[in-house]
C-alpha cells in the first residue's frame, strides 16, 4: 500500500515528466491558466487526473485521442473539437494522427496539481 500512496502524490509543474515538441503558456491568473501543447505522433501525456481542476482540451491542429477512466471511455477529437475531463477523471492524451497535434488546454477553477498513476 505505501508503494501505491507514493506514486500517487501530486505535483505542481508536470513538464519535467513527459515530452512534447512545445509547450507556450498563454494565460495565467490564480485558480486558471491557459496553454498550448504540441504532441509528435509518438508522444503521449501519460495517464493523469487532477484533484481540484478539469482539463478542457481544444484542438486547433491535428487529431487528438483521449483515454479515460471511471467511466472507460475513448474520445477522438479533430480541429475545432473541444471536450472536459473532470476532476478527479484519469485520463492519457495521445495524437491520433500522422502529424503534429496541437491543442489549447484550459485548467481551473481551482489550485493546480497533476497525479500521475505511474
Amino acid at each position: 500500500m505505501m508503494k501505491a500512496e507514493r506514486r500517487l502524490q501530486p505535483v505542481k509543474d508536470a513538464s519535467h515528466l513527459y515530452e512534447v515538441e512545445r509547450r507556450d503558456r498563454h494565460a495565467e491568473r490564480p485558480g486558471f491558466r491557459i496553454s498550448e501543447l504540441q504532441l509528435s505522433p509518438t508522444q503521449t501525456v501519460p495517464w493523469h487526473f487532477h484533484t481540484n481542476i478539469s482539463d478542457t482540451f481544444y484542438v486547433l491542429e491535428g487529431e487528438m485521442r483521449l483515454f479515460l477512466q471511471q467511466p472507460k471511455e475513448e474520445v477522438r477529437l479533430g480541429v475545432g473539437q473541444s471536450y472536459v475531463a473532470v476532476a478527479g477523471r484519469p485520463h492519457l492524451v495521445t495524437n491520433a494522427g500522422k502529424s503534429s497535434l496541437t491543442f489549447l488546454i484550459l485548467q481551473g477553477v481551482g489550485e493546480y496539481d497533476y497525479v500521475p498513476l505511474v
